[in-house]
């Protein structure tokens, strides 16, 4: 790897679960899906919106009407910019996120806007819609507002009339808590000129998932992409095989990254995402990111290097064990993924 973070040329990757293997060079960046401030606004006021599923063009309708009563940003001012944000829960990264216009200065906006989303009636009926309101701060971060989750499922589809619906604040851990289930791992480290190998090896062996979310009603059919970051090209991209109509898959899968010498280690990062594979769209089901988690990478600040204790556990024993399997069994979590989120 050089000064900037990106990974050598010489670098290859393999990837196995049945005797296949693919070799490739691998660059990249990272996007957030956390780009918001909750701020120290206290919350109030309301929002009024209906919901509709038009079966004929497999879309979801979300109604916004206005907003009534909402916290002033610019307390001196008494006013906001405020807009509305829509979210489908859990699959925040797939779904993407739905926005209305911006009204200025106003703390009872009126927008009269649809936000659309093409999705099947049975993924639906597994997501929380997330409505959120913020102020839209031009020259910083926008401040969060207020929100309401709504479980889809329990949902009252007969209902077309136009609600109002208290907002409410939302806790620090809302979405990078929660039960996701877990996946065993284990990672290894093999030198360059030990066990025949002329560079330095990552190996990571995925072997097992537990307790996943059940994101689709009648189904789930789970898999894992794997990057080690800084690089998220989509050479780089490694994946398992497709576990059918499980929460609890078995992969036993191992991808090989070479090319790495032991100062690396200290500014690289393995990225586990598991996904449930759908025709339309894959949906995310939770991550871990398993590094030193200093917050740096080859001297530059980063977002992704932001493991959790236990993961951090599982990278140091494996830089301090090497060619030693160092194995456990570590929760999924809510990530920042790799801008590469192809299917």
């Amino acid at each position: 790897m050089n000064k900037h973070g990106t990974i050598a040329s010489s670098l290859t990757n393999i990837s196995s679960s049945s005797g296949m293997t693919s070799r490739s060079s691998v660059s990249g960046s990272i996007m957030s899906i956390y780009s918001d401030d909750f701020g120290n606004i206290d919350v109030r006021g309301k929002i009024q919106f209906s919901l509709d599923y038009v079966d004929k063009l497999k879309e979801f309708h979300i109604f916004v009407v206005r907003c009534s009563d909402l916290a002033a940003a610019d307390e001196k001012k008494n006013r906001s910019d405020p807009y509305v944000k829509s979210y489908l829960l859990p699959d925040k990264v797939k779904m993407g996120k739905k926005k209305t216009t911006v009204k200025k200065k106003t703390l009872n906006p009126i927008y009269n806007e649809i936000l659309r989303y093409k999705v099947e009636k049975d993924v639906l009926m597994a997501q929380t819609l997330n409505l959120s309101v913020w102020h839209n701060d031009t020259f910083g971060r926008n401040n969060f507002l207020g929100e309401i989750d709504v479980e889809l499922e329990k949902w009252n589809w007969t209902n077309k009339q136009m609600e109002w619906y208290n907002l409410k604040p939302r806790p620090i851990s809302a979405y990078t808590m929660g039960n996701r289930g877990t996946l065993k791992v284990a990672l290894r480290y093999i030198p360059k000129g030990q066990r025949g190998k002329k560079t330095g090896e990552v190996q990571i062996w995925v072997k097992e998932a537990n307790n996943l979310p059940q994101v689709r009603v009648h189904r789930l059919d789970p898999f894992v992409k794997c990057f080690i970051l800084p690089d998220t090209s989509k050479k780089s991209r490694q994946k398992s095989r497709v576990v059918k109509k499980t929460r609890n898959p078995n992969f036993n899968h191992t991808m090989v990254y070479d090319g790495f010498g032991p100062e690396d280690l200290k500014d690289a990062c393995v990225e586990l995402s598991v996904w449930d594979h759908d025709k339309l769209v894959n949906h995310f089901l939770g991550g871990l990111r398993i590094g030193l988690g200093t917050g740096q990478s080859y001297g530059m600040t980063v977002d992704w290097m932001d493991s959790t204790e236990e993961e951090k556990i599982v990278w140091n024993k494996m830089m301090t064990n090497p060619n030693i399997w160092v194995e456990d069994v570590l929760p999924l979590r809510m990530l920042m993924l790799s801008k590469t989120v192809t299917n």
